[in-house]
């Protein structure tokens, strides 16, 4: 009888895995996405899906090996190599970052002397999300004003991470790309993921479009910066969001860090929205109550590249995609809903309100 359901259970997966490529095709003609690249794991078995184009007018299909822009998705693993840092005593997660090491963009602003890396990773340091466009010639020297207090609201910040970035590269004496290949690329077998662009990733790498579907200009990001500049494999990063889940390279009570609400993401100046009461924040990802339990969750978004993951630590499941369109995030609930199943996941409407 085991047997028979085993046999059943396989020939089950062997028919849904075709109609769900079809229904991802169909997807992104709908929402105008050139190429996508997604992984669903379940039960500790990783099934990686492609569909679509390298290039909206080149035939180059994507593949499980195509680099995407993770943007975003970067700052969780920026977190991870923080707590990777606090866990061998090199980092103090309520220290103030000035201790460690000066930030001339917040030099002679009183506020900037209460905000610690545990602020950062939960968006609580009051600082915008950016000063200036972070791709502009003017960025990285423009001066910092905070917004809100620290500590008081939540509020969305890629500056946060460029400073905590900045001081762990300080405290350490290493670039953040040496120290995210040994800390976490290298240990999880990433071996086409870096901060940096790679003359090696050439030959496969997707190309952005607008919400037009028209390519954007192509951007090889010279400098590493934790918080846009991330790219990988949707299976480089699943290796990632596995070790996530489970806490793997943590100590179990760091780990926890990763799971547990640290704030409930009011966010700064704005009223209260449906979704809430739902959403939360812990060091370094969302944390949202849904339909299928407690979920972590973070979103990428660069413009002309897209990505979203959402894990089920109690389910040991989680969906990963990345895609090289303006629309991509377009996909989140219909993707949930295709492989995780119907329900009410909160997070995209979260980003939306």
């Amino acid at each position: 009888m085991k047997l028979l359901l085993l046999l059943l259970a396989i020939l089950l997966l062997s028919l849904l895995a075709p109609a769900q490529q079809a229904e991802l095709t169909a997807l992104l003609g709908q929402q105008n996405v050139p190429g996508l690249q997604l992984v669903h794991t379940k039960r500790g078995k990783a099934t990686t899906y492609t569909a679509g184009r390298l290039r909206q007018d080149s035939a180059a299909a994507v593949t499980a090996e195509t680099v995407f822009q993770a943007a975003s998705l970067g700052k969780v693993v920026l977190a991870y190599l923080t707590l990777r840092l606090h866990d061998q005593g090199r980092l103090d997660l309520d220290q103030p970052l000035l201790r460690y090491a000066p930030y001339l963009r917040v030099q002679g602003q009183p506020r900037a002397a209460r905000v610690t890396a545990r602020m950062v990773l939960t968006h609580t340091t009051g600082l915008p999300n950016w000063a200036d466009n972070p791709l502009g010639p003017t960025w990285a020297a423009s001066p910092l004003v905070f917004r809100f207090a620290p500590d008081s609201c939540w509020n969305y910040s890629g500056e946060g991470f460029v400073w905590l970035q900045h001081t762990l590269e300080q405290l350490t004496g290493e670039p953040l790309e040496t120290l995210a290949q040994r800390e976490v690329f290298g240990p999880l077998k990433m071996r086409r993921s870096s901060f940096r662009w790679q003359p090696r990733f050439s030959a496969n790498a997707a190309t952005g479009h607008d919400k037009a579907g028209q390519p954007t200009q192509v951007r090889r990001f010279a400098e590493p910066y934790a918080a846009y500049s991330l790219l990988a494999t949707a299976p480089d990063y699943n290796r990632f969001l596995q070790a996530l889940r489970t806490g793997r390279g943590l100590k179990p009570t760091t780990a926890q860090l990763l799971r547990l609400a640290a704030n409930e993401a009011n966010r700064c100046g704005r009223p209260t929205a449906p979704t809430d009461p739902f959403v939360a924040w812990a060091v370094g990802v969302g944390v949202a109550r849904t339909s299928a339990g407690s979920t972590l969750w973070h979103w990428g978004d660069n413009g002309d590249f897209q990505g979203f993951f959402m894990v089920l630590p109690n389910r040991r499941e989680s969906l990963l995609f990345f895609t090289n369109s303006a629309n991509g995030l377009l996909l989140t609930d219909e993707l949930l809903r295709l492989f995780i199943g119907p329900g009410e996941y909160r997070a995209s409407q979260w980003l939306a309100e």
